[in-house]
């Protein structure tokens, strides 16, 4: 019996008949509406033709997560008085429940993607309504585009509509008729008619620090949680608290101990059953607190809720493309988000909402969160549009092009692993990769091994790496595995499923391998295709060769460590990479996992060989499998828990972990905080260099390096993996181009002091560093950089004759300067007129200019100067004199010489003619006559 009550008093209501017009009008639309006004319930419902009247149509609903999905699936079979599998049905990877009866079919964005790629005109499908668009999941941006595309070119028919609470609903307006070119779709606003909500600023105390990377200020905690206690203390009703991360749920419910409630902790990692008693609600028996993560914001109603405390902040991924590795940020949450918060206080009766921030400060936080798009791991969105026949995305319809950058990072990877050719089209074997609902490197470490290891035991590794183990299972990959099949937690029932449908979606001939342990089983829907593209993945006897080989062989030891795993709400699930917006590492359910957009974990191989009866042991296995899906990420230990990986970034495992001692290890999960010289190593197996060797062919190769090091060239054939290096070998006659290449860095860095420069030389360079200074061209530069520049007009050939530093300090550096003297111009020739060497002063001596300062400096006897009034000057530049006594020593400095014989003479002649009584001291040293000896020499030559 529909429940047309509760259907009455949803406000969506006012607008299905205005959504309704403008579908049959123009068949999309754009609907806006608050949260909390049943958008996700009774639309899909008045599409469908279940209430309402309207025609019959079968309607598809896309939800970000999992959680989502079931949560709307199961409201909109409660209003029909029906049970969920019926005339509503959902689909979530791993578990559908629809029939042939089922008209409104609620999916995640990724299932829905999967289903286009399969079939791009939906068969069957009469509407499709893309909820929460203003999160901006890239899976959600992708399914818009390819459904926009459908419209426009397959089924202009099929309805779309793109429901947001908060975005810009003018830009999705745009964007779904961008194709078609018939203008703007109609906007459809709904009113709010929700409870009104309180809303109070409470900044935290002074000295809290901000957060960074995925560190949360306790004291913000211990703020949260008094705001929790004095909710609970002024209010009726349940709480609902946002936090970024599960780890800051976990602490913030340590910090609640003892309150008179019952503390739940939701995010996408939540058991089934807590999830599903959260959104049941108490009945009023007990009160609750609910400390949830972002699955919370939108698409959800939590009963019983009247009061929410926000901390202000959220988690999104970032992507350091450069080396492949993902993080997670905490930032401030978005305007859009604050109010989709807000909103669910009021969803059944007036509501209060604690913001945990000051008020000053709410105008300066971002309008929007940051498209996934512009921040995430883009191979799975490169390998959808290159299976959907647009690598470069430039025709579909995005609010935002994906960044040139991420695009080449994630197309060199998909291109490493044979999902795309040269051009970026993708191959037989990435299409099979795309239908697998994994991230491109997890597919193919389950295509390239399960031949080696059998389907169950290849599928499992995979499906541990696809949602990252809790931390609790330690940082050995290996032990982890082990840990997940004794488990009886959440995560090891979320495993075992993900395992099972990956092993069930292999051809035959791929689940057939060597197989220990496996159950060899599992027909999949691409039976017969395992050998095209073969030749992008390692031949499958020389992978078991490499992991029965090497020093590791035999040992088979597991360890634990500490292996902490970035805290957040995870709503992942199985393929989402660690840096998932709402959380980290992988989600469970609510997940927005189907379509294997993220990176998910990598790893290695642990060199344990075979075990009894001839097959992998459980740790080569782990080992083999992370190694192929993530083979840049191999990593040689170098010394002290560090250890370098192939694509040239330093990771470092705990202090407390047993993978210290390890040579090489494969990197199971890892992030680089922005601030951090390396990564963190979170999860880890044992390899040998055969299997980092084996997996990582691509990576492999032999480069002549000729470089500066330590002071001298050094010649040497170095054999790489990666950034690895494997053997060094010397080379006695290297190219002499890379010689001159080092000898000119080696310049670079220590300078032309490398060179021999005489005194003469050093004056050649002073003074033509002088004219160029006051002349400019054409007189040279011959600064550090200008000679350097120029190696070539000055340093040959003896640069190209010299083989190491003791060859250029034999170069004479004050002959090679003379080559960039003008001398085309004839300029050079007047370098003794413009920049003396010497001047001759009144008393004959020829004394030497000093041009290192700013001006010239003339070091002369004082009685040598007698007579002249002027200062001499070079190029028109007065000469600092500086004015010496008999015995050589500074007497005066003087850049005007009339100056000092009429003002600081007579002080210098009081002091230093008693000290030498036999030189001249005459009263007007102006017009007396220079001379460079003593009064009685100068009687004598009279």
């Amino acid at each position: 019996m529909i429940r047309t009550e509760a259907l009455d008093r949803l406000p969506v209501r006012h607008a299905v008949p205005g959504l309704m017009a403008a579908l049959d009008e123009r068949g999309t639309a754009v609907l806006h509406a608050p949260p909390g006004t049943g958008k996700t319930t009774l639309v899909p419902l008045a599409l469908a033709g279940l209430v309402g009247g309207g025609p019959r149509r079968r309607v598809l609903v896309a939800e970000p997560r999992r959680m989502a999905v079931r949560a709307a699936a199961r409201r909109m079979a409660w209003l029909l008085g029906q049970e969920v599998g019926d005339t509503i049905g959902y689909t979530v990877r791993g578990e559908r429940r629809a029939g042939p009866a089922t008209r409104v079919e609620v999916v995640t964005t990724g299932v829905l993607l999967q289903r286009l790629q399969r079939d791009p005109e939906l068969p069957g499908v009469d509407a499709v309504l893309l909820d929460e668009c203003h999160e901006r999941h890239l899976d959600a941006d992708t399914a818009m585009a390819f459904l926009v595309e459908v419209r426009a070119v397959l089924r202009p028919e099929l309805n779309l509509v793109a429901a947001s609470a908060t975005g810009d609903a003018q830009a999705w307006s745009q964007l779904l008729t961008v194709l078609d070119g018939t203008g703007p779709a109609p906007v459809v606003h709904s009113k709010g008619e929700g409870y009104s909500c309180g809303i109070h600023f409470a900044a935290p105390p002074a000295g809290i620090r901000p957060a960074h990377g995925t560190r949360v200020d306790p004291a913000l905690l211990r703020h949260v949680a008094s705001m929790v206690r004095l909710a609970l203390e002024r209010h009726e009703g349940d709480v609902l608290c946002f936090l970024p991360g599960t780890g800051e749920i976990a602490r913030t419910a340590g910090m609640l101990d003892g309150v008179d409630a019952e503390v739940l902790q939701l995010h996408g990692r939540a058991p089934a059953a807590v999830q599903d008693a959260v959104l049941r609600g108490s009945g009023g028996e007990r009160r609750r607190v609910v400390l949830s993560t972002s699955v919370a914001e939108s698409s959800l109603t939590v009963p019983g809720v009247r009061v929410v405390v926000d901390s202000g902040l959220a988690r999104e991924p970032r992507m350091d493309h450069a080396r492949g590795l993902g993080s997670l940020a905490t930032v401030q949450v978005s305007v859009a988000g604050a109010a989709q918060r807000s909103g669910r206080a009021g969803r059944e009766a007036p509501g209060t909402v604690y913001r945990c921030w000051a008020e000053a400060d709410d105008g300066r936080r971002p309008r929007f969160p940051s498209p996934e798009i512009r921040i995430a791991d883009l191979a799975a969105f490169a390998l959808r549009v290159a299976c959907w026949g647009d690598p470069r995305a430039s025709g579909l319809a995005l609010l935002d092009a994906p960044p040139a950058g991420a695009m080449a990072a994630a197309r060199e990877a998909l291109t490493a692993i044979g999902a795309v050719d040269g051009d970026g089209r993708a191959t037989d074997r990435g299409v099979r990769m795309s239908r697998l609902g994994l991230h491109p490197r997890l597919a193919r470490a389950l295509l390239d091994g399960a031949p080696e290891v059998g389907a169950r035991r290849a599928a499992e590794v995979v499906a541990l790496l696809s949602e990252e183990p809790p931390r609790d299972y330690g940082d050995d990959l290996a032990v982890a595995w082990r840990a997940a099949r004794r488990g009886g937690d959440g995560y090891g029932a979320r495993w075992r499923t993900e395992a099972r449908r990956l092993a069930s979606s292999l051809p035959a001939t791929e689940s057939s391998g060597v197989t220990v342990g496996g159950t060899g089983s599992g027909q999949g829907p691409h039976a017969g295709e395992m050998n095209r593209g073969a030749d992008s993945g390692p031949d499958a006897r020389s992978l078991a060769a490499a992991a029965t080989s090497g020093p590791g062989a035999g040992s088979g030891a597991g360890v634990v460590g500490p292996g902490p795993a970035a805290d957040s709400g995870a709503e992942g699930g199985p393929g989402v990479p660690a840096g998932s917006r709402d959380g980290a590492g992988a989600g469970a359910e609510g997940g927005r996992e189907d379509s294997g957009a993220g990176a998910g974990p990598v790893g290695g191989w642990r060199g344990t060989g075979r075990q009894a009866g001839g097959g992998l042991g459980d740790d080569a296995v782990a080992g083999l499998i992370t190694a192929l899906a993530f083979p840049e990420r191999v990593a040689r230990a170098r010394g002290e828990g560090a250890f370098l990986m192939a694509s040239g970034t330093r990771a470092d495992v705990g202090a407390e972990s047993g993978l210290r001692g390890a040579e090489w290890l494969g990197v199971a999960v890892a992030d680089r905080p922005a601030s951090a010289a390396s990564a963190r190593m979170r999860l880890a197996a044992v390899i040998d260099e055969d299997v980092a060797r084996t997996a990582a062919a691509h990576l492999l190769g032999s480069v002549e390096e000729v470089h500066w090091e330590s002071g001298d060239v050094v010649a040497r054939n170095v054999r790489r993996l990666g950034a690895i290096e494997l053997s060094v070998r010397r080379i006695r006659d290297p190219d002499p181009a890379l010689v001159r290449d080092a000898l000119l860095d080696g310049l670079r860095r220590e300078g032309p002091e490398l060179l021999q420069w005489s005194r003469d030389a050093r004056g050649l360079r002073e003074r033509l560093a002088f004219l160029h200074r006051e002349l400019g061209e054409p007189w040279p530069d011959v600064s550090d950089a200008g000679l350097l520049g120029r190696a070539g007009d000055w340093l040959e050939p003896e640069l190209s004759r010299a083989r190491r530093r003791a060859d250029l300090g034999r170069i004479r550096a004050g002959h090679a300067v003379q080559r960039l003297l003008p001398w085309a111009s004839g300029e050079a020739a007047r370098l003794d007129e413009l920049a003396p060497e010497r001047i001759e002063v009144p008393s004959g001596s020829r004394v030497r200019v000093e041009y290192g300062g700013e001006q010239p400096v003339l070091a002369v006897k004082l009685q040598e100067l007698f007579g002249l009034r002027e200062t001499p000057t070079v190029t028109g530049v007065p000469v600092v004199v500086h004015l010496l006594s008999p015995a050589g020593r500074p007497a005066a400095v003087t850049a005007d010489l009339a100056s000092f014989w009429k003002e600081g003479y007579r002080s210098v002649r009081a002091e230093l003619r008693g000290r030498y009584p036999k030189h001249p001291w005459p009263e007007d040293p102006s017009v007396a006559g220079p001379t460079r000896h003593t009064k009685a020499r100068l009687d004598r030559d009279r």
